[in-house]
């Protein structure tokens, strides 16, 4: 899964692709690097960033989705957690959804069970503004998993198939760096789930604290989580630099399933 923030304000990139013709040629360079997905985020959801009011973050999304959508051959993703960008970025051509809040906003549940599309419901301890304030766990791979279980329980109740549920963990939402580790050493607990698991750990202030790199400069501790977490059965990785990345799991993915890549 390819990433396209379209924000004045993301960690990584943000500002990079804010025009249309910028943005579909990085969706298009994705694509032929070898990603099947594209998660376009119309709002960032870094520690402390500001608040987009819908309609804003609909006028940054919607146009995109639909050129994606008609030129390039991938699966297009929306990243918010909004129903009315959720409503639009379908009828755009997104046929995912993937939510920090795990639908927790009011009316996301109901909105997400009637556009009948994926749904990856993510782990956040507290909101994305305040998140880093402290967040605290006595076994955090235990209490992530439960959550996303009720989570899944809910989205099921609601008419949503679990056939279309992805779960994924929230590395860096709400977790110190410790926390962060102690996850992806334990990621098969919350494969332990059943459902197909999504990580993002793509240049995340945890893999700069650990190799003293900025953001640019943490490819190689990107790549390396990304074969630790498939390795621990994660099905998506969700990255900024996906060629490299592809390159480096589709050797992991020769080791883990003899035969399938030869």
């Amino acid at each position: 899964m390819g990433i396209l923030n379209v924000t004045p304000d993301s960690f990584s990139d943000g500002g990079r692709f804010a025009s249309l013709d910028a943005a579909l040629r990085q969706a298009e360079r994705m694509a032929a690097e070898g990603a099947a997905i594209i998660d376009v985020g119309g709002e960032s959801t870094r520690p402390g960033a500001a608040a987009v009011p819908a309609r804003e973050e609909i006028g940054r999304v919607v146009a995109l989705i639909e050129a994606i959508a008609g030129r390039v051959d991938v699966a297009v993703s929306v990243d918010t957690s909004k129903p009315e960008v959720m409503q639009a970025a379908v009828a755009a051509g997104a046929t995912m959804l993937n939510d920090v809040c795990a639908l927790r906003r009011d009316g996301a549940l109901a909105m997400a069970a009637s556009l009948d599309v994926a749904v990856c419901l993510m782990h956040m301890q507290g909101e994305p503004r305040t998140m880093q304030a402290n967040p605290r766990y006595n076994d955090v791979a235990g209490e992530v998993a439960e959550f996303l279980s009720g989570r899944v329980a809910a989205c099921v109740a609601a008419g949503i198939e679990r056939g279309r549920i992805v779960v994924d963990p929230g590395f860096g939402f709400g977790k110190t760096d410790r926390h962060n580790i102690e996850l992806l050493a334990n990621l098969e607990r919350i494969g332990a789930l059943g459902l197909p698991l999504l990580v993002g750990l793509s240049r995340k202030n945890t893999l700069g604290k650990l190799t003293g790199q900025p953001v640019e400069g943490r490819l190689a501790a990107g790549i390396a989580a990304a074969v630790l977490a498939v390795e621990r059965g994660a099905h998506i990785v969700r990255t900024h630099d996906v060629g490299a990345t592809f390159d480096a799991l589709k050797v992991a993915a020769a080791v883990t399933r003899p035969g399938e890549n030869l």
